[in-house]
């Protein structure tokens, strides 16, 4: 079996070796190189090929991100970032998952040494969905492109339709951007959405404040007993699974600190689950990229409790493993690309206001 290549880029000499001790713990994977700054780590990668890097932010001569933006230009590559649990660099982050970084681990402020190898297993985790992620490369036109393609959609002809349904939504690697995408095309009547994201605990509400201001929907992180309202976004908070509950004739937010479900909390299962038990058929659901299961058997119970399903394609996710598992097991009613999932949520919510639910 040929063994991972990691390259580590941390201006830290202890971060330098923290990291190579973890990955070279691991049978499947080794630190082939370990540099000092981005000017040294390109000189590396030209000569040892490395499949995966870790790349820190702040570095000397120059930052981690004008290295990756250039990286992802003329040499793209499996990226995750090694970044400080702060709101500065929370922003930092997201603008590298924008660049193509493929994940994140966020590094402690205290307590470096015990910390990082609390997060061994979550490094080298995401070391080998790096390898696995679909790389693409950045240019300014593709930017452009797409910002262009953020449109925002039209509103619904139906208001009716806007109270009484639900978008609920489940990603994880990859999906930060996958669904700044979805939600930058909602119009500001859209029906409310309900999102988990996987992500660690002190980023969602950065995610949640970021995706507000470029959207025409209000996006939070979501707070326990509150209303859910058309032209709303909730995202699940790192540390709380989100779950829909009934109160009266109202739909309201729970947040749960149960144990983790399928090695997450937030759970994307356990927001479908509660989906399918509390709204049925007035849900809507989307699945986007991301790696493992989690979401396929709630999306399941979402699609047999009367909901209607989307799941991204392979060829526009990072990675294709949680559709690809809804797929199989049956959850899903329609596969579509990244750019096209706001335009279908909205036209088959469209096509499901048409129809009286008198009885």
């Amino acid at each position: 079996m040929n063994k991972i290549k990691v390259l580590v880029v941390d201006d830290s000499a202890l971060i330098r070796k923290l990291l190579a001790e973890i990955i070279n713990n691991e049978s499947d994977m080794e630190v082939i190189g370990a540099a000092a700054d981005p000017l040294i780590a390109r000189e590396m990668i030209r000569e040892k090929n490395p499949d995966v890097l870790t790349l820190d932010v702040e570095m000397p001569r120059m930052d981690g991100i004008d290295f990756l933006e250039k990286l992802m230009r003329l040499r793209p590559m499996p990226v995750v970032m090694v970044s400080t649990l702060t709101e500065k660099g929370s922003e930092v982050t997201f603008r590298a998952l924008e660049l193509g970084a493929v994940d994140f681990v966020s590094k402690p402020k205290i307590g470096i040494v015990d910390g990082l190898k609390e997060y061994s297993s979550e490094i080298t985790n995401k070391i080998r969905i790096a390898k696995a992620a679909r790389i693409k490369k950045y240019t300014a036109i593709t930017a452009t492109q797409s910002n262009a393609a953020d449109v925002v959609l039209s509103s619904l002809s139906n208001r009716i339709v806007s109270t009484e349904k639900l978008i609920i939504v489940g990603a994880s690697t990859g999906g930060t951007e996958a669904i700044k995408n979805f939600l930058i095309q909602m119009p500001p009547d859209s029906p409310a959405i309900l999102i988990t994201q996987h992500m660690p605990e002190g980023f969602t509400k950065s995610f949640a404040n970021r995706l507000n201001s470029l959207c025409k929907i209000s996006v939070t992180e979501a707070r326990s007993e509150e209303r859910v309202l058309p032209g709303h976004a909730f995202i699940a908070p790192g540390h709380s699974h989100l779950l829909l509950k009934r109160s009266g004739a109202n739909y309201i937010t729970e947040l749960n600190q149960g144990e983790p479900v399928n090695r997450h909390r937030p759970s994307v299962d356990v927001l479908f689950r509660s989906a399918a038990n509390c709204a049925g058929k007035n849900a809507i659901g989307v699945i986007m990229t991301g790696m493992g299961r989690d979401g396929a058997s709630g999306m399941l119970e979402m699609h047999n409790a009367g909901a209607y399903n989307f799941a991204q394609d392979e060829a526009s996710c990072v990675v294709f493993g949680m559709p690809k598992e809804a797929i199989a097991a049956g959850g899903v009613d329609e596969v579509v690309p990244l750019k096209d999932i706001a335009r279908s949520v909205l036209s088959k919510l469209s096509s499901m206001g048409t129809r009286t639910n008198r009885v």
